[in-house]
């Protein structure tokens, strides 16, 4: 490892962000050695890692959960710090090459696919849950909108839709974005989740709890239109306890360059950067919560779509707690030492069967204190279960069977990124796979005697994805801490359900709220 003397403005850079000088050294070292790729063994099946549920199971896990939501268990745990930049690359690149509408016409006729998607989000513009809001700003300033359409100018309107002398959305977060169009008013993903909360995830004081992480800057952007929208919401006995959290600046990582030292900006200062969404495990882990429900900011539907998401949710999360009642009674014995050979044996049959654990197949051979320590580990965790959808060709990870380092194998959910994919072995397995993670999961976080887990104990740190990146036109090599759900729940104990497709709507793209799913019903 090269040896690196940091200044004293360094120093005190690194104690400003509440880093230590070790943690920087060691993410340095982290680049020079690099990160291993994940070893895939298999792709999860149903019947192989994969729960299949029957419908007549559905109404008794429902009634499981709401018991437990009633005694104030449940939250909804939402990130939402990212701006909607992505989201409207398409249009932000016609925005800065600005051909004219008629030179796109003649590019989509020949099949160009970005001239087409172009003329598909022009040609539907009255569509989408933000046109009125479109219309509005650009009428204070004395432009008619179906005039610039009906003349092509386009720039003109993409200028007040993307940047801030309008509506400026390619630097809001997805939150503050109007998704869907109802009958007197337009709803952003917030308040959909505000709605999801009160159907599910309320206890019986009519109290629903949800947390949101979100970027400082915009933080007050979000609290001022919560507490705009909210009265809409808090109706009928409902209430809210939302909490906004940030990511916190000591779970930033140093920049490298492409000789792994440590790049410095134009002024000569170390340069910091976001750790991705990874870092967002120390957020949950400040919680403390008990039940805790995972949905990113954008995987949400309109009002006549949400009755058959919430009988998904509620059966994911009663299955957890049918579960964890066992788990939990389980190591109530083993904490007494009220055991024998036969609950043992049931111990291990449930561990194997029912949360997919890989034990070591000569356990029932091991001495009875070995038998009952290695099981102690094994159930003593955090446990989660996520609900996988059938695979069809998102981008994105999904359920595998991973080989540990240990050569013991393991439940994981698997981004792309983590594999080998030059390795053919390794690329057929992806291309093996049928299910795929829409981030859609139910966490207990809590242990058999109430207490919170300290949930950083359960991540693997030796997860995480290097990626090269660009500053002031200089390339970088940037670190991401081990994923939220891949690597920073590593070694949680992990169920996966099938669940159907309809329950995963996500927006990564403007265009996909023209979709069905995301248009008022016909």
């Amino acid at each position: 490892m090269g040896q690196w003397r940091f200044s004293a403005e360094d120093l005190a850079e690194l104690r400003a962000r509440g880093l230590s000088e070790e943690a920087v050294l060691a993410q340095i070292a982290r680049f020079e050695r690099g990160i291993p790729p994940v070893r895939l063994r298999r792709a999860c099946t149903l019947g192989d890692g994969i729960t299949a549920l029957a419908p007549e199971e559905l109404p008794r896990l429902a009634a499981a959960y709401e018991a437990a939501a009633a005694a104030g268990r449940a939250m909804k745990f939402v990130p939402a710090s990212g701006a909607a930049s992505r989201m409207f690359q398409l249009l932000l690149t016609f925005y800065h090459q600005g051909p004219a509408l008629a030179d796109v016409e003649r590019q989509a006729a020949v099949g160009e696919r970005a001239a087409q998607d172009f003329l598909r989000f022009w040609r539907n513009l009255e569509r989408f849950a933000f046109y009125d809001d479109l219309r509005a700003v650009l009428a204070r300033d004395g432009y008619d909108l179906e005039r610039l359409r009906a003349q092509g100018q386009y720039r003109e309107v993409l200028a007040y839709l993307l940047f801030p002398q309008g509506l400026d959305y390619a630097h809001l977060p997805k939150a503050l974005l109007k998704f869907h169009r109802y009958a007197d008013h337009c709803r952003t993903p917030l308040e959909e989740h505000l709605v999801e909360a009160a159907a599910y995830a309320c206890d019986r004081q009519g109290l629903a709890r949800l947390h949101f992480t979100v970027s400082p800057a915009h933080r007050r952007a979000v609290e001022a239109y919560l507490a705009r929208v909210r009265p809409r919401y808090e109706r009928d006995g409902r209430r809210y306890e939302v909490t906004l959290s940030e990511q916190q600046p000591a779970t930033d990582t140093l920049a490298v360059d492409l000789e792994n030292r440590p790049f410095r900006d134009a002024q000569g200062r170390l340069l910091f950067r976001p750790a991705g969404h990874g870092a967002l495990l120390d957020n949950l882990n400040a919680l403390q919560g008990d039940l805790v429900f995972i949905k990113n900011i954008d995987n949400v539907v309109p009002d006549h779509l949400k009755a058959e998401t919430y009988i998904y949710k509620k059966a994911l999360a009663g299955y957890l707690v049918t579960l964890q009642e066992r788990v939990f009674a389980y190591l109530r014995r083993l904490a007494r030492g009220d055991v024998d050979a036969v609950l043992l044996a049931e111990m291990a049959a449930f561990a194997r069967e029912r949360l997919w654990l890989a034990l070591p197949p000569d356990l029932a051979q091991r001495p009875q204190p070995a038998q009952q320590e290695l099981l102690w580990r094994k159930l003593n965790r955090p446990l989660r279960v996520c609900g996988m959808v059938p695979n069809t060709g998102e981008p994105g990870g999904g359920p595998f069977w991973v080989e540990l380092a240990d050569g013991t194998l393991s439940l994981q959910i698997v981004e792309l990124s983590q594999v080998d994919m030059a390795s053919a072995e390794q690329r057929a397995i992806v291309e093996a796979s049928t299910h795929f993670n829409p981030v859609d999961m139910v966490c207990g976080v809590r242990d058999y005697l109430g207490r919170p887990f300290d949930l950083r104990q359960f991540a693997d740190p030796e997860a995480g994805i290097i990626t090269v990146r660009s500053h002031e036109g200089r390339p970088l090599k940037a670190l991401e801490l081990p994923g939220l759900w891949n690597g920073g729940m590593a070694y949680w104990n992990t169920v996966f359900v099938e669940v159907p497709l309809h329950t995963f709507t996500p927006v990564k793209t403007v265009l996909d709220l023209l979709r069905p799913e995301h248009q008022p019903p016909a």
